[in-house]
């Protein structure tokens, strides 16, 4: 089942189509990661199924409406996006900023109500931040303000999460840290999470569902051990590749590779 699908969609920067006519359905309740070569039109993609970035052509859906006929706020109450380059959080405290996710479910008069703290509560819970609720988010470590933001975005209550290369800069620590904790989501709470990474090891460890692009088209879509091949990483990253199975996860895993 697919809450939200696009349908011929083209974006383009300065004349210059980053996608083309592009159609995908992404599957209600799973991790879908989506990668590709830099360039090829991940993050627009994300921008443009979120409304961050508006489309010149074709539709897009959610829950069987046009995104464009809804109301800003009413997309923010049914997704939520974490960009790839966040906002300055300079003298702002943890507790604030996961606060601003409750922005789309508030009235005019903006005060938080009993409802909205207790979502703040429970995200900054399950992401593991309470304890650095008065602390401000520029002093954390880049793992620490990861979760804040993810905490954020888990506070605005959305059915959906996208998020645009949420382990870069982190060591492999909190790469896995991040990416435990969003696949604990998915599954404890059936969120449908989708993401770009770079990494094709970690997508396929926690992925249920991989898109590959290249040049503002979807070339492979499906299950990990369908879309993660040798032939795959050949076509769009132009890589010869040895995968083999991962003993201990039980998911294909690039053990070497050089370029063709």
């Amino acid at each position: 089942m697919s809450k939200i699908h696009a349908e011929m969609i083209s974006v383009s920067y300065d004349k210059e189509t980053i996608i083309d006519q592009l159609s995908v359905k992404l599957l209600d309740g799973k991790i879908t990661t989506i990668i590709g070569s830099n360039g090829c039109g991940k993050s627009t993609l994300l921008k443009a199924l979120t409304r961050i970035q508006p489309i010149h052509s074709g539709s897009i859906y959610i829950d069987g409406q046009a995104i464009s006929s809804l109301p800003t706020k009413t997309v923010a109450q049914k997704m939520a996006l974490l960009p790839q380059v966040l906002e300055a959080t300079e003298g702002i405290s943890v507790y604030e900023l996961v606060s601003y996710g409750r922005f789309p479910h508030q009235r005019y008069l903006g005060s938080l109500t009993n409802q909205d703290r207790d979502k703040i509560h429970w995200a900054m819970e399950v992401t593991k931040v309470t304890e650095f609720a008065t602390v401000d988010v520029d002093s954390l470590s880049g793992g620490q303000r990861q979760r804040v933001w993810i905490a954020m975005a888990l506070a605005q209550d959305t059915d959906t999460i996208f998020l645009d290369e949420p382990t870069t800069y982190l060591d492999m620590n909190h790469q896995l840290e991040i990416l435990e904790l969003l696949q604990t989501l998915n599954r404890e709470t059936h969120k449908t999470i989708i993401m770009v990474l770079h990494d094709l090891n970690l997508s396929a460890r926690f992925s249920d569902v991989l898109i590959a692009m290249k040049k503002g088209k979807i070339c492979y879509q499906g299950s990990v051990d369908q879309v993660m091949t040798p032939e795959m990483v050949a076509d769009i990253f132009n890589i010869k590749a040895q995968i083999i199975e991962d003993p201990i996860n039980k998911c294909p895993v690039l053990l070497t590779y050089q370029l063709i």
